[in-house]
């Protein structure tokens, strides 16, 4: 796919290649009547980076992302090896992981141990506590500890990774997780960075992107809900052990005196 960058267009070889972000983002699924479907938030038209653009929740890595951390499932060390990165930054992926779905969506994917998961999320306490933890005053691992809950990697599931073009001022290095919705949780209020939300088939979404004057979205969330058409949210977990993630980076390419972004993903429509 190669979109067409604005007529005249030039990059500014001047402008150093800015370091991206470690962040990760996360395409929570459900089993519904109606087929599976997937939780798209739309960013306030106001924000620096993907502005009005339907988006899965997450988010770059914070500070608070290292700190000790109750913890059930694959161990980091698993997790860099399918990351294929250190220890230490894949802990703070899956951890971010969590801590940005339960900012953005309310869903938590943590419990007291390894077989259970978080309920009664939808109070004012709790909704105190995710506008905390967007706002950096708690860490995720206090969270957990004050309530004496554990994150639970297992629910997590590695499906994808890209990296934000290298002429973009603000990039980011995302792998992108996926997991299903947990029994008895529910999404909860808007975050403050988003004007919208929908829970849509993957199908649907995909239809809605190609469609004139429909959803915006960017490549990796298409590609992303492409790879899901089909797959059931009690599978999507077991289903991203066998994939093989390659990382991309879209890259900007000259054609008869214009600039394309390139990148794998075929055109939605």
């Amino acid at each position: 796919m190669r979109t067409p960058l604005p007529a005249g267009w030039e990059p500014d070889e001047d402008v150093p290649v800015t370091v991206p972000r470690d962040a990760s983002t996360v395409a929570l699924l459900r089993d519904t009547d109606h087929g599976t479907e997937t939780y798209l938030l739309r960013r306030q038209p106001t924000m620096a980076f993907a502005a009005g653009m339907s988006v899965f929740p997450g988010g770059s890595l914070q500070a608070g992302d290292d700190e000790p951390i109750g913890w059930t499932g694959p161990s980091p060390d698993a997790w860099a090896e399918r990351l294929r990165c250190t220890p230490e930054i894949a802990r703070g992926l899956v951890v971010a992981a969590v801590r940005e779905t339960f900012e953005e969506s309310g869903i938590l994917l943590a419990g007291p141990d390894a077989h259970t998961t978080a309920t009664d999320l939808d109070g004012d306490e709790m909704t105190q506590v995710r506008l905390d933890l967007d706002a950096a005053r708690r860490s995720l691992a206090d969270v957990l500890g004050e309530h004496g809950w554990v994150l639970r990697s297992d629910l997590l599931g590695a499906w994808a990774h890209w990296i934000t073009p290298t002429f973009e001022p603000r990039r980011f290095d995302t792998r992108f997780f996926v997991a299903a919705v947990p029994e008895g949780q529910r999404v909860g209020s808007l975050p403050g960075e988003a004007d919208r939300a929908a829970w849509l088939t993957p199908q649907a979404a995909l239809d809605a992107a190609a469609a004139s004057g429909g959803v915006a979205m960017m490549p990796p969330t298409i590609a992303v809900c492409r790879d899901l058409v089909g797959l059931r949210a009690a599978d999507v977990v077991a289903a991203s052990a066998s994939r093989v993630i390659e990382t991309i980076e879209p890259r900007l390419v000259r054609i008869d005196d214009a600039w394309y972004i390139e990148n794998p993903v075929e055109d939605p429509a």
